[in-house]
């Protein structure tokens, strides 16, 4: 299985990004990695290695991305503002600079984005806010509502990275061209965060799979075994 390390400078970040690729061809998932979750956390939690079939047979790549949560959701240091504004620099480093690379690179109108727990969020977020990006979402345990990470502030950046705020007001034909899962497990404690956003889609009429193991917690067992399974879906 082909593994390439990558580490660009961005100009959104003002800082270097680094990634490891998985695969030489095929249908590019990128992976967003967990609570402060560094590019190889994928890699060593077996969650590419639940996936080796798929990359050794050409029919997936996977990016997996590092994350700079210590300097946004969780820099407690900072003010909310400069943590939900250093967000929204991540989110145009990943929709300006990293996306359009990947679809250059796999020759593709639109990508497949991924992630377990907070990465969960991220790949529903990064999704729903660039639907013309994504064809595919899956999210593995996640919980959606980040308010709790702004300590009562709110502005429009707060309001437009919050799933549960923005997404029933919001309207894009490209909604209903995702496929979306929702995968949660039977003793997750994000389980009922996934009942809530199903019912956000469900009011709005945009098709998804609610997937609830009945097995497992919030941990990684659960992602090794939906994450081949989601994979499968795939048809470029």
């Amino acid at each position: 299985m082909r593994e390439d390390y990558r580490k660009w400078y961005s100009h959104h970040l003002g800082r270097d990004i680094e990634m490891l690729v998985f695969g030489e061809w095929g249908y590019p998932v990128l992976l967003f990695p967990t609570t402060m979750g560094r590019y190889y956390e994928a890699k060593d939690f077996g969650l590419i290695e639940s996936a080796r079939w798929f990359i050794e047979n050409r029919k997936i790549k996977i990016y997996c991305i590092d994350s700079i949560d210590r300097d946004s959701w969780y820099a407690k240091h900072l003010q909310p503002s400069v943590r939900i504004q250093n967000h929204t620099w991540y989110d145009r480093m990943v929709n300006e600079e990293l996306v359009p690379w990947i679809q250059h690179e796999c020759q593709v109108d639109k990508i497949g984005v991924g992630g377990c727990s907070f990465g969960g969020f991220q790949a529903l977020n990064f999704a729903f806010r660039h639907p013309n990006r994504v064809a595919y979402l899956w999210s593995m345990g996640a919980k959606f509502d980040i308010r709790s990470f702004m300590d009562g502030y709110y502005d429009d950046n707060v309001y437009f990275n919050n799933p549960p705020d923005y997404i029933p007001n919001a309207h894009n034909d490209h909604f209903y061209r995702m496929n979306i899962v929702l995968g949660t497990s039977e003793y997750d404690f994000c389980k009922p965060e996934n009942y809530r956003m199903s019912e956000i889609l469900n009011r709005k009429g945009i098709q998804h799979w609610l997937d609830v193991r009945p097995w497992g917690e919030h941990d990684w067992p659960v992602w090794r075994e939906m994450f081949p399974h989601y994979l499968s879906m795939v048809s470029p």
